[in-house]
């Protein structure tokens, strides 16, 4: 199914990202390919999956995760038109040039459907479990995307920081587009990391926990990066822009960590605000359905007809 033209942004879901966040249940690979199967049948626009190893919430017993980009992989086999993206890839889990590579792997079996969402990462309990220095998050963060987007872009990179090295390396073969797929950075406001969206990105993503999970809580934001966006001599509309709305269903289990209060409401209340996102320049949201379930997307597909009227 394809969505109207008259929709006016993208719509995408993201998947549970965790253990027993499937109302209580631990989500498998059948679970998920019925899920991808869905959001791709009813006509959202994407797919969203979380880059997670070991969720750790204070108050809250710690919670495993399937690894994203085998994921994502696999959902690219299995679907035909929906984007598909990490959200985000956290640069520090992996050698940032490998990144790379699986990026433009994935995106050659998906036919040219990646979005490469990055970011440094947060959940320090994850790095310490897993090995990663969370030192000088920022200064890694910044070597490491210089390595993944110039190859990318263009294909090959020398590179000798303080924290990464790769030497003649090339990006071959190349994936079904040249320059590569969109980038997308996550950010909540950060002023370093909004200058390097400004300087860099095709694409900004805020988390909803940021925006207060509303479309009024875009403007303040928006200003800042649109300042940035001039201050390195850029076109501020030349930048995309996007977000993650949280919206909780009956049956909702519950999100550990939440500080923002859900979107509830009738399919009509729901466009309306989508509407609202639009209104302040945003063309693409992720949605994350509690619960996050067939039937948690399935409740969303009402909200979709609307918005295709218009």
């Amino acid at each position: 199914m394809t969505h109207s033209t008259r929709r006016p942004l993208k719509i995408g879901i993201m998947l549970p990202e965790s253990e027993r966040e499937m109302a209580g249940e631990t989500a498998g690979w059948s679970d998920f390919l019925a899920m991808a199967k869905t959001i791709e049948n009813i006509g959202f626009n994407s797919l969203w999956f979380a880059d997670h190893l070991l969720m750790t919430v204070e108050g809250h017993e710690s919670q495993g995760a399937w690894e994203a980009w085998s994921m994502l992989a696999a959902f690219a086999a299995v679907t035909e038109r929906i984007e598909l993206a990490p959200f985000v890839c956290c640069t520090a889990y992996r050698n940032p040039a490998l990144t790379a590579k699986i990026a433009e792997t994935v995106d050659e079996i998906s036919g040219g459907r990646l979005i490469l969402g990055l970011g440094s990462g947060w959940a320090e309990p994850e790095y310490r479990a897993f090995g990663f220095p969370y030192d000088h998050r920022f200064s890694r963060f910044e070597e490491a995307f210089t390595i993944i987007r110039t190859l990318i872009r263009e294909g090959e990179i020398d590179f000798h920081g303080q924290y990464y090295d790769v030497e003649h390396c090339e990006l071959r073969p190349r994936g079904p587009r040249p320059q590569g797929m969109p980038i997308m950075v996550g950010t909540f406001g950060a002023p370093k990391m909004t200058r390097l969206i400004a300087e860099y990105a095709d694409i900004w993503n805020v988390w909803a926990q940021h925006t207060g999970n509303r479309a009024s809580g875009i403007p303040p934001l928006r200003d800042a990066l649109d300042a940035a966006c001039e201050g390195v001599g850029r076109d501020p509309a030349t930048l995309e822009r996007t977000v993650a709305v949280m919206v909780d269903f009956p049956g909702a289990y519950g999100r550990p960590g939440q500080t923002v209060p859900s979107l509830i409401g009738s399919p009509e209340e729901l466009a309306d605000e989508m509407r609202a996102y639009a209104r302040e320049g945003i063309s693409h949201v992720q949605i994350y359905p509690d619960p996050c379930t067939l039937a948690g997307i399935e409740a969303l597909a009402p909200m979709l007809e609307l918005l295709d009227q218009g």
